[in-house]
């Protein structure tokens, strides 16, 4: 067996998502799955530092400790689920949580205290997965297209995967294998804020709020005017572009909506935004599966289908046999196993690199 464990929490700011998973000749079987909610305190701390703030420096290391002890928490509970020790595990890809991410500038940061991780958990714990392929030029996302094409792409047609975390992207998975990928923009992280703003909830539950509004045209047209849509990929983006002061400098003109009307208009951005990365890019696409939270949402799915026409079937990744919530932490056990064998893990016709890379800084057990 060559068993790996995946650990990623995402622009959501949801907690982690876990899976145990063996790899055999290519293969990919899932053993275990888990979550583990971040803590409250932990939380806040991690939405304070999503902008610049105070202390930063001894705050974002307290909290990278933090993440660590959820993080083996979850490799706790994978171990305890499939009967395994932390002896038959090769190695733990873990994603950490992104705080800025600003490839124009030559960065990325995702927290975490890997050294910590691997004191816990006693497995080599394979982290920062993203700062290679930053440093050979490259956006260091999407990362998940090479691990989406190895682990779903079928010979002869074309598939689409569409991730809905935080951020939206697509993974192009095309029949003559020349895979592209990039970030369509929001996914659920402005809904989810414009939820816990009006509703103090952490999520429009199956996009009900969202379905009793009416999208507001003019304000459709105001977000889509940002210019991040309008740039050809390599591209990635995060909440340092979309948060609430970039939706609220836009609501200024329109003071007077209805709060769930904002709502319908948000989601169907998500929709808009996704649908037309799918025409321009994958045109002659057989099928679109979606992961992520936004899987669960039936109103944005509804959206995506409506945006796309019929011209292509929209389903989730369940279809694939692959639970929507646990695709992204598969994808990070993947990366952890192709650097075990010190094997690339971009892609840089998706990423903009300068070539490929293998990925990650290793902390041994």
């Amino acid at each position: 067996m060559g068993l790996f464990i995946g650990l990623m929490s995402g622009t959501s700011l949801d907690g982690v998502d876990g899976v145990l998973v063996d790899f055999w000749a290519g293969a990919a079987r899932t053993m275990a799955s888990y979550h583990v909610p971040y803590p409250a305190k932990l939380l806040a701390e991690l939405r304070e530092l999503q902008a610049a703030s105070e202390n930063e420096l001894e705050r974002e290391a307290l909290a990278g400790n933090g993440i660590a002890t959820v993080y083996a928490q979850c490799v706790a509970a994978l171990l305890e689920k499939s009967s395994m020790q932390a002896a038959d595990v090769r190695a733990i890809g873990a994603h950490g949580q992104t705080i800025r991410h600003r490839p124009e500038l030559g960065f990325t940061r995702q927290t975490i205290n890997g050294a910590l991780l691997a004191e816990l958990t006693g497995i080599d714990t394979i982290v920062d997965f993203r700062s290679r392929d930053v440093a050979a030029g490259g956006q260091g996302a999407p990362l998940v297209p090479a691990a989406h094409l190895a682990l779903f792409g079928e010979v002869g047609k074309t598939r689409v995967l569409a991730n809905l975390g935080g951020i939206g992207n697509i993974s192009v998975l095309p029949a003559d294998g020349h895979v592209t990928g990039f970030d369509t923009g929001p996914g659920n992280v402005l809904i989810d804020e414009w939820t816990r703003r009006h509703l103090g909830k952490p999520y429009d539950d199956n996009g009900a709020w969202a379905a009793s509004g009416t999208v507001i045209p003019a304000l459709l047209d105001a977000l889509l005017a940002e210019p991040y849509f309008a740039l050809p990929p390599p591209k990635s983006t995060g909440r340092d572009l979309f948060h609430m002061e970039w939706l609220d400098a836009h609501l200024t003109a329109f003071a007077d909506a209805r709060p769930a009307d904002v709502a319908a208009t948000l989601t169907r951005l998500t929709a808009v935004t996704l649908a037309r990365g799918i025409r321009e890019h994958a045109p002659g696409a057989d099928a679109l599966y979606i992961c992520g939270g936004g899987a669960y949402n039936g109103a944005l799915l509804q959206m995506i289908a409506d945006e796309l026409g019929g011209a292509v079937k929209v389903q989730t990744t369940q279809a694939l046999g692959a639970d929507p919530s646990h695709v992204e932490a598969l994808c990070w056990a993947w990366l952890a196993w192709r650097f075990d064998d010190r094997k690339p893990g971009n892609l840089p016709a998706v990423t903009g690199a300068a070539g490929e890379r293998v990925l990650g800084a290793l902390y041994p057990r």
